[in-house]
């Protein structure tokens, strides 16, 4: 298996909905813009990168929550003292206590099968897909997921220089549910799925992840269950009424 590291961080004052995703990212993307592009997944000249986004805006259990990976791990370490407030459009929130957790998660094919939880809507569908499967029977649109499902795990791999020989078996348990995107209705996925691979908690899949879409959380397994230093923060910064 691949190892990724992993850092996040949580700002447990604030109290946020699921769709202040992208409210988040369009915030710490303006306001850090100069650090990296790897915070709002544009390049310099404004286009859009088509890859997998290493920084990712979450709103989880209605925390606000970024999540970096490999690369953007690394940067979400530096910028953790600098962040002071949060504006969600015009809301200014101040930010009087976060914390910032560390870890290394193993991913990969594994042995048997294991079961993860979308914590946030899974956005599977794009536009042209979406009106074939409209069109489908329940038989088949249960296929189309499946192999959208299993794509968007391998889509996470190989972001991350793993490239699977392996089969990879999965069974998504979904539900539809709307959801507006961009002032649009689109139709996503509540529920979970199980698959045959090992995939870090808070990553996202599918469609538009670094806005908080598609977050998961997987059972513990055992061999997960001792390791109590990785559920505590690696640091936490408290800030009290007159500190500047």
């Amino acid at each position: 298996m691949h190892t990724l590291p992993i850092t996040s961080i949580q700002f447990p004052d604030t109290h946020l909905s699921t769709r202040d995703g992208h409210k988040l990212r369009g915030y710490f993307g303006n306001v850090f813009r100069q650090h990296s592009t790897l915070l709002h997944n544009h390049f310099e000249d404004g286009t859009l990168r088509h890859e997998y986004p290493l920084v990712q805006y979450k709103v989880v259990q209605h925390t606000g929550t970024l999540v970096g990976l490999g690369e953007g791990a690394e940067l979400l370490r530096d910028l953790f003292l600098e962040i002071n407030e949060i504006n969600i459009e015009g809301l200014l929130i101040p930010v009087n206590s976060k914390h910032i957790y560390y870890r290394e998660e193993k991913f990969g094919p594994c042995d048997g099968l294991r079961s993860y939880s979308f914590n946030t809507l899974w956005m599977a569908l794009n536009q042209q897909n979406y009106r074939e499967y409209l069109d489908m029977t329940a038989a088949e649109r249960h296929e189309k997921l499946t192999r959208i499902l299993i794509g968007n795990i391998l889509v996470f791999f190989r972001r991350f220089g793993l490239e699977v020989q392996e089969r990879i078996l999965a069974r998504p348990e979904v539900v539809e549910r709307s959801t507006m995107f961009k002032d649009q209705k689109m139709l996503a996925f509540q529920g979970g799925f199980i698959a045959n691979v090992r995939l870090p908690d808070l990553i996202g899949l599918g469609k538009s992840v670094s806005r908080g879409f598609g977050c998961i959380t997987g059972e513990v397994p055992a061999e997960r269950t001792g390791s109590e230093a990785a559920k505590q923060p690696l640091y936490t910064q408290a800030r009290h009424a007159g500190d500047n």
